[in-house]
């Protein structure tokens, strides 16, 4: 007869680990020098805007991203509801990710751009739409903003967000009080705030003089 064998369990000495995910940061993900446009550059952006298939549409879309720090979510979302285009001219900005919303007065250039916009485009609850109508989702809107910073011949790939943060430096370079810029874009956290008051030159410009 065959010798019995004893079996027992034992416990496995190979541990299973898993592979923690980490998400690459901005800085890795978009290697550019800096995360902002300068106004020449701006002007270049809305020059190759007026060149598109859409040219009042998409220089409108630079305009207003730029002149009220909009995100993509923002932009995409917007409608006609948060515009008043009567005497009071101003714009009821819902910000997103748990951000501060704001009132903010709509500029002359703003005006005649955002009516324009209405008599041309076909009817919807939404101020930028597709050639078939919908609104744009904020990875079309991305593509958009990326295509005409190639066509403007920028030295750098953009994207959407840097026009959000081209709003914030330009405050900042004007001048304006960081508490101010704060409640303009809507920061919940002064912390996101002053990023751009440490890269403006405001506070050297009387340096030398």
């Amino acid at each position: 007869m065959p010798a019995k064998t004893h079996l027992r369990l034992v416990a496995p000495r190979r541990e299973n680990r898993q592979v923690a995910l980490r998400r690459p940061s901005n800085a890795e993900l978009r290697p550019t020098e800096r995360e902002y446009l300068t106004e020449p550059e701006i002007d270049k952006l809305i020059k190759a805007a007026k060149t598109t298939r859409n040219p009042h549409r998409d220089a409108t879309i630079v305009l207003m991203m730029v002149r009220h720090g909009l995100r993509a979510s923002e932009t995409c979302e917007l409608e006609w509801s948060q515009i008043n285009l009567g005497k009071t001219a101003t714009l009821h900005v819902r910000r997103a990710k748990s951000g501060t919303p704001s009132v903010h007065p709509i500029l002359g250039d703003e005006m005649r751009a955002l009516r324009q916009l209405q008599r041309e485009q076909a009817p919807s609850p939404f101020v930028f739409t597709t050639e078939r109508g919908s609104p744009f989702v904020p990875g079309s809107l991305n593509n958009l903003i990326k295509a005409l910073g190639r066509t403007a011949g920028l030295p750098f790939p953009i994207h959407c967000h840097m026009l959000r943060h081209s709003c914030g430096f330009a405050l900042a370079n004007a001048g304006h009080d960081t508490r101010r810029i704060q409640a303009y874009l809507g920061h919940k956290s002064i912390e996101h705030t002053v990023r751009y008051t440490a890269l403006s030159d405001a506070p050297f410009k009387e340096f030398w003089r």
